[in-house]
Parts: structure tokens; C-alpha cells; sequence
């Protein structure tokens, strides 16, 4: 995720595929980690409307040690992309392997790390449930996990599965996470975006108009940064199954914007549904949220750790010295696989 951001009440999606992040310093001693990439079907995703494919591009990360030994099982952490870049992406924001083989010869255990594609014609899934774009949340949650642990030597327990995202991904997180305690043990949050809804006054002047010259969602790569987001949170949020040819509704019609699809957008809200899950919450090893002190998404990652504390569920929450994008190399190996060394089961 670049730099460049479209307003969100508080919210923050980073616009333009790809950013430089600082690389951690080598670690003496690390070794050397295999990546295989695959594909992997989502049942889950046929047949959506908007066309996106149900094969997924999905990176595993093995830990040194998994080559040779054959008997040994290990913890699972499912890493979330943030909007408009992809798992390959991802890996260079966050320098996988490096990270990776940086934290396991700092001494955090060793497991297995997958990262899942999930982008789309939009730019993005919003890793949420719909017949236009998809249900992603299950891709996740099931069909994703399910090959994993039928392909790989896991240890096939919520206890000993981790869920992380950035952005983009830390709302992924988020949502799956608060819904599906049922599947994962710990939870870290990273920068999450997308907590709370939209101002309905910021949506661009021109969107309807841009949008009716869409034939096709894949016509949306010569919008702008601000329509196309607009068009991933519509169609993850406000499908419309009699609304060709995208398959969507707009949260503006006629230049007025429209009460009942706000709704639908709010009803997406981690900071609207969290309350529905606190049984949930009470179930996680440990939940971590961090983000960035210039990040505007910190207000919104502070009700959201408020909100949890209020409940009495335990759970960490950092403002560290940086930008959006700035530290989460550095966070991913010296944060994020320490925090699920700790609390993953192995």
C-alpha cells in the first residue's frame, strides 16, 4: 500500500500498489526458509458475479526446519494483504523470507506462514462475504485452512492458528477474526483500516458518472484512486444481484446520498458489530492491535482496543513511531511472529 489516501471517517485505505519499506538488519545465524507457491480452489468464491476466480494464488512460507523433519507439526499464522497490492506484493513490504527467517533465529518457534491473494477487480476483497465479489471471509476461514492443514504437516487446531493483517488485511483480520474465534487462537491487527464507515459527505462529486461508463469491472484500472476503492467497498458491501453490469449499489444515487446502503456499509463496521462477539474475543490466547503515531487510523485502532478493554478482554495496543507503511517490516519480524510464538500453541 502507497502513501496516498482516500478519506474514510477516520479510516484510511492506502491508494497505488507498491511502497519501499525499510529492511530489518540481518539476523546472525538465520536460515533459510522454502516458499512454494500454489493455488488454491475456494468453493467459497464460484460462481460470484463479479467474475473473480476461485483458484488463489496463496505463498507458503516452511520453516527451516521442515525439510528434515519429517515428523514434526507445526503452528499456522495466516497473513492478510492490504488494498490494491497483492500476496507477491505483500512479501516485499514486509521482506518475507527475510522477516521471517530474522524472527526464528531470534528465537520465536517455528511455523508455517501463508499468505492468500485477494485481490481483485476492484483492487480488493475486503475479505467480506459477497455474491458479487465473492465470499472471501470463508475462502479464509475454510477453504483456505482446509488445504493448508490437508497439504501440510499443521497442528489442526484453533490454538495453534494465527490470523494477521495490514490495512486492508488488519480489517480482514479484524472481521474474520472477531466471527471466527472458532478457528484461530491468537489475533494481531495491524494499522486496520475500515473500522468505522465512510462520511457520506466525501464521496467524490463524479463517481455516478465515472461508474456508469463501466461496462465490465475490469474497465474501473483507468479510475482514479478514490472511485475504484469506492467500487471494492460497494461490492463487498452493497451487492446487488439486479444490478448489472456490476453488480452493485453505489452509496450516492443522483447526487444525494442513499440512508440504506450506508446502512449496509455500517453494518460492515468492526466498530458497529464488535459488540456482537464478545463471546468470541473471550476465547483468543491474545489479541494485539499496533499502528503507526502519523497514521490517520490510529484513532480508530484506539476505540477499537477501548472497546474490547471495556469488555475486560485483555489485549495489547501500540502507537509506534512511524507512517502507515513505514515500520511493518520491522514489526512483522520483531513484533507479529514473537507475539504468535508466544501465544500459538506448538
Amino acid at each position: 500500500m502507497a502513501s496516498t489516501a482516500l478519506a474514510l471517517a477516520s479510516t484510511v485505505l492506502p491508494g497505488h500498489a507498491q511502497v519501499q519499506t525499510p529492511v530489518p538488519a540481518p539476523v546472525s545465524g538465520a536460515r533459510p526458509t522454502a516458499i512454494e507457491r500454489i493455488k488454491v480452489h475456494s468453493i467459497a468464491i464460484e460462481g460470484n458475479l463479479e467474475g473473480e476466480a476461485a483458484d488463489r494464488d496463496v505463498v507458503v512460507v516452511l520453516p527451516p526446519s521442515y525439510g528434515k523433519d519429517p515428523q514434526r507439526r507445526y503452528p499456522v499464522v495466516y497473513a492478510l494483504h492490504g488494498y490494491s497490492i497483492g500476496a507477491e506484493q505483500w512479501m516485499k513490504e514486509i521482506h518475507v523470507p527475510r522477516t521471517v527467517e530474522g524472527a526464528f533465529a531470534q528465537g520465536a518457534t517455528e511455523m508455517i506462514v501463508v499468505l492468500p491473494d485477494s485481490k481483485t477487480a476492484y483492487n480488493g476483497s475486503m475479505y467480506s462475504s459477497s455474491q458479487t465479489t465473492g465470499d472471501f471471509e470463508t475462502f479464509v476461514s475454510r477453504d483456505l485452512v482446509a488445504y493448508i492443514d490437508s497439504h501440510y504437516r499443521t497442528l489442526p487446531d484453533r490454538r495453534s492458528r494465527g490470523l494477521v493483517g495490514h490495512s486492508m488485511g488488519g480489517y480482514g483480520a479484524t472481521r474474520i477474526g472477531f466471527k471466527h474465534a472458532d478457528v484461530f487462537g491468537a489475533l494481531y491487527l495491524m494499522s486496520p483500516c475500515c473500522l468505522s464507515v465512510r462520511d457520506p459527505q466525501s464521496f467524490e462529486p463524479d463517481l455516478e458518472a465515472k461508474v456508469a461508463r463501466l461496462k465490465t469491472p475490469v474497465d474501473s484500472e483507468d479510475l482514479s484512486f478514490g472511485p475504484r476503492g469506492t467500487l471494492a467497498m460497494a461490492s463487498a458491501w452493497s451487492p446487488d444481484p439486479l444490478n448489472p453490469p456490476l453488480y452493485l449499489d453505489l452509496p450516492v444515487k443522483d447526487g444525494k446520498v442513499r440512508p440504506d446502503i450506508i446502512a449496509k456499509w455500517m453494518a460492515n463496521s468492526p466498530l458497529a458489530f464488535a459488540d456482537q462477539y464478545v463471546a468470541n474475543l473471550r476465547k483468543y490466547a491474545a489479541i494485539a492491535i499496533d499502528v503507526g503515531d502519523q497514521d490517520g487510523l490510529k484513532v480508530d485502532a484506539g476505540k477499537l482496543h477501548d472497546l474490547i478493554d471495556s469488555y475486560g478482554i485483555v489485549n495489547s495496543f501500540e502507537v509506534y513511531p512511524g507512517t502507515h507503511t513505514s515500520a511493518v517490516a520491522d514489526r512483522f519480524q520483531n513484533h507479529v511472529m514473537p507475539f504468535f510464538s508466544a501465544y500459538l500453541a506448538h
